[in-house]
């Protein structure tokens, strides 16, 4: 053995842990929408959210993945703790799928030669070739991802092989023999090791894997790696359970707690049942058998699935002990009722794009509803001032901003980790509608403030001046109806009858400022109010603009094609190509506009009075 083996022994195993993290997150984020709809089904039994752990945790490659991804959806009010016991153990069980994968190494193929396809020496090209053949060429939908997981299947198995090859050449030094020999008659010694590697790595299924791969060396011995599996399970729960606790409420810790105390129990359970079984002579035929990839696999799989079947009964118990672990602290949130939404913002969804964005959509949402409720406030502000309202709006608002600010945080953070365009197309959306609806929350506060200047100046609008605002509230109204039916279900009709009314409020707002006008000009109002008008004006064409511009950023997510063309799309709406938008907009004339060209009555000038001035 010489430091060129060593070499060749690192450089395998960094593209084996290369390729299992390339594999993992392409298959999570492919999956990432189905993951999120089997998650959000889980019911009351526990037997149906186990098997849901077992496939997903074999889909994603990863029980840290799969568990952390659990903890967050705890967190977020979306999973009881009690339904993610199920998940848990179901991970465990699943993370073993990998090692089965992996004793393809022991495939004989001297019988028949088409079993040489299933070989790694022949899957691990076979892989890289589709896999760059796909990035390439872009045959399908989503081939980059699906050229990705392929590509890391092919690394995967060229780093087996490659270490395997170096341990050949290490098992002729005597260094392997020496490295387990001891592991044999200590097995706390051996499940130290186990523990210790797992930690360090952060996979139990890639510890799994390395561990065959010097078993390729024919001289590890089942009594020497037996405890060695076993401690991989604490040290690959111990870094799931650090994982879950980052950022994290108490309910998504007790989750990593679980996985915890669950796999101290298969510890228990495993050494102290191989003890008894082996001194009743039941394993004198493996004790000192040579193990091979197959071996090691299936002992993992049988340690886990028994284990799981055993310990099943007593999954209440952990969650009562979880929570005398972990007690419950006071978190400060800025508002009671958004407390779920904020926590639902977990760096644990980040990974996994579809639950990422599920939470932004949700908080985004919560943001529109909330600025449409403040802007209702203010409407009434305008005909009967009430202060205690008005404090209303303004904490909503702090509330909206709060929102505005960990929206954005959280989006910037997901933007890296996104890989598919139609996450990329989603999450452009949501970037451009975070600071629109925190706008309508502001334009609800400028109105108020109107409202209120006009109480202390002492200020009211005449009943013309009434009646005129009353048309372009109702207008602002629909289009806010069809914004948020556009935003909330990606309603596209919906998002194209934004226009024709934005248009309608703009037009009405130039006949409002003409008819001030023309009341001034008569005398029929104090110019103190003249303000008043003119900014409120300023206030319903800027909420008219906000909603054009959600309804645009809808369009272009359900067209991607217009992204690098808005100017265009507006231009075919206003320039009278579009025959829809010219019925939407003759529509909405004759509903709105036409209201305010009726002829006034034109009263007398008004006598002196002490009352307020009226406009």
């Amino acid at each position: 053995m010489d430091i060129f083996d060593v070499i060749s022994l690192l450089g395998g195993l960094a593209m084996f842990l290369y390729g299992m993290r390339l594999m993992g997150d392409s298959l999570k984020e492919n999956s990432s929408g189905t993951l999120k709809r089997a998650m959000e089904k889980v019911t009351n039994n526990p037997f149906k959210a186990f098997l849901l752990g077992i496939f997903v945790t074999a889909l994603i490659q990863s029980s840290t993945a799969m568990i952390v991804i659990t903890a967050g959806l705890v967190g977020a009010g979306i999973l009881t703790l009690r339904q993610s016991l199920g998940i848990i153990v179901g991970a465990n069980v699943g993370t073993t799928v990998t090692g089965q994968i992996i004793r393809l190494l022991d495939i004989d193929a001297s019988g028949a030669a088409w079993l040489r396809f299933f070989q790694p020496s022949t899957l691990a090209p076979v892989a890289l070739i589709v896999g760059i053949v796909l990035i390439m060429g872009h045959f399908v939908k989503n081939a980059k991802s699906i050229g990705s997981i392929a590509i890391g299947f092919g690394i995967l198995f060229s780093g087996l092989l490659n270490m395997t090859g170096a341990v050949h050449k290490l098992a002729e030094s005597g260094a392997i023999e020496q490295l387990f020999s001891g592991l044999g008659e200590n097995p706390f010694l051996g499940y130290l090791t186990g523990a210790g590697v797992a930690f360090m790595l952060q996979s139990s299924s890639v510890t799994v894997g390395i561990l065959q791969a010097f078993s390729a060396s024919g001289l590890l011995a089942w009594k020497a790696i037996y405890a060695v599996i076993v401690g991989i399970y604490l040290g690959d729960c111990v870094t799931t359970a650090i994982v879950c606790s980052i950022g994290a409420n108490a309910e998504a810790r007790r989750v990593g707690m679980v996985n915890i105390l669950f796999n101290l129990s298969e510890t228990v359970l495993v050494l102290v049942g191989v003890t008894i079984v082996h001194r009743l002579g039941l394993l004198d035929d493996l004790w000192d058998r040579t193990v091979n990839s197959g071996i090691i696999a299936n002992t993992n799989t049988i340690f886990n699935l028994s284990c799981s079947i055993l310990l099943f009964p007593m999954l209440r118990t952990y969650e009562k002990l979880s929570r005398r672990i972990v007690k419950d602290k006071p978190e400060p949130v800025k508002e009671e009722k958004y407390r779920d939404m904020l926590e639902a913002l977990n760096p644990s969804f980040i990974d996994t794009p579809a639950l990422a964005l599920r939470s932004c959509y949700q908080l985004l949402l919560a943001m529109l509803r909330a600025s449409r409720a403040n802007l209702e406030k203010a409407f009434r502000l305008l005909e009967n001032y009430d202060e205690a309202l008005h404090r209303e709006i303004l904490a909503e608002e702090e509330n909206i901003d709060h929102l505005t600010d960990s929206c954005s945080r959280y989006t910037v953070q997901l933007l890296p980790h996104l890989q598919l365009e139609q996450h990329v197309a989603i999450l452009n959306q949501y970037y451009k509608v975070t600071s629109e609806f925190e706008r309508l929350g502001d334009h609800a506060v400028g109105i108020a403030d109107i409202a209120a200047a006009m109480l202390q100046n002492g200020t009211r609008f005449s009943p013309a001046a009434v009646a005129e605002l009353h048309v372009v509230e109702d207008a602002l109204r629909e289009i806010l109806e069809l914004t948020d039916k556009a935003f909330s279900v990606r309603d596209e009709q919906a998002a194209r009858g934004i226009e024709p009314l934005v248009q309608n409020v703009n037009e009405m707002c130039t006949v409002l400022r003409r008819n001030h006008l023309r009341r001034l000009s008569l005398g029929q109002c104090n110019m103190f109010a003249d303000s008043s008008f003119s900014n409120l004006g300023v206030e319903f064409r800027r909420i008219a603009a906000v909603c054009s511009n959600v309804g645009v950023a809808t369009v272009v997510r359900i067209h991607p094609e217009l992204a690098d063309h808005e100017h265009l799309y507006f231009e075919s709406l206003h320039n009278g190509s579009d025959a829809e938008f010219n019925a939407a907009y003759e529509s909405a004339r004759a509903r709105y506009y036409r209201q305010l060209e009726a002829p006034e009555q034109e009263p007398a000038p008004a006598e002196p009075s002490s009352e307020p001035a009226q406009l």
